[in-house]
């Protein structure tokens, strides 16, 4: 291992994140009683320009009424981009009036990783002007070349930075790539047209201790779509998804998490390697395949991933 390493910043739950504009509070007690793990509510492209200010004040009183940690959830704000008027207000009339109850802010488009820091220092002297004492997370979507092109930058962004969000339907834009379906696959590419974008920035994200999260697939119509999307990400190493419909959310928590029988023979790799420890070996053989450290490295990984999965249920 090389002696700089970057641990992961914030370990948090999110194999679903279900997106909800915040110009239609009816949708708010669906999701704070709905299975995703993470829930944004929208500031940006869900919300029409007419709406911004309406949703804004929306989303405030839903963050100080309804009890969003007691019923296990991670609640986010996607504000506008740097780029809108909207920005400001965003973050500060949200972080002043309810930032006490705001976990993560998700900001889109992001383009350089000074766009992480403008975004931290507003949020930062919020927090000690309202005396908010616990740390409100950043998160970033990369959605445009721009972005994409200067990810490893962004996600070495120190402080608040927890995650990084693949958004397909502005990254397509920008890319003037054509597509049929927001995050599915178009027959005439030879493969995952998404691949190559999605494996740099889910590189970025491990090399500095940030969460991957892949974002949407448009078509809630098509179940075997969206679960296809999912086990490609998944098999690369993402940790959520997010879901634009309730109908997506059990679909993204069923593949995001680790399969039983994956997460038994991973606590029995821990188990033949401590035993071979035990024995002064440093390697040891499981049903006929030889383990050792990397072995111990995945199989913690699941382990983890399946205990905080197991306390969440515990607690709802």
């Amino acid at each position: 291992m090389s002696f700089s390493q970057f641990p992961p910043i914030r370990t948090r739950l999110q194999r679903s994140e279900l997106a909800v504009p915040g110009s239609n509070p009816a949708m708010f007690d669906k999701a704070l009683e709905s299975a995703a793990d993470f829930v944004f509510l929208d500031c940006e492209d869900a919300v029409a320009p007419a709406d911004k200010e309406r949703a804004r004040r929306n989303i405030i009183a839903a963050l100080n009424d309804l009890d969003w940690r007691g019923h296990g959830k991670t609640v986010s704000v996607r504000i506008n981009g740097l780029d809108t008027h909207y920005m400001y207000r965003d973050v500060v009339d949200i972080v002043e009036q309810a930032g006490h109850r705001l976990d993560t802010i998700l900001i889109p488009k992001v383009g350089v990783a000074a766009d992480v820091y403008t975004v931290d220092c507003l949020v930062t002297q919020i927090e000690a002007a309202k005396g908010i004492t616990h740390r409100i997370g950043l998160e970033a979507l990369i959605e445009t070349t721009l972005g994409m092109a200067n990810v490893e930058a962004i996600a070495a962004s120190r402080g608040r930075l927890e995650a990084l969000h693949f958004g397909v339907a502005d990254y397509a834009a920008s890319c003037r790539a054509r597509t049929v379906v927001i995050g599915g696959l178009n027959p005439d590419y030879p493969g995952d047209q998404w691949h190559a974008s999605l494996q740099r920035m889910l590189v970025a994200c491990r090399a500095y201790g940030l969460r991957a999260i892949d974002g949407p697939f448009g078509d809630f119509n098509d179940p075997d779509g969206f679960r296809a999307g999912a086990r490609r990400v998944a098999a690369m190493g993402y940790e959520g998804k997010w879901a634009i419909h309730p109908s997506q959310i059990a679909l993204a928590n069923e593949v995001m998490s680790p399969p039983a029988a994956e997460v038994e023979r991973a606590r029995r790799v821990l188990e033949a390697l401590e035993e071979a420890a035990k024995a002064g070996r440093g390697a040891a053989q499981l049903d006929g395949r030889m383990i050792d450290a990397a072995s111990a490295r995945m199989a913690e990984n699941i382990v983890r991933q399946a205990d905080a999965i197991a306390a969440r249920d515990q607690d709802t």
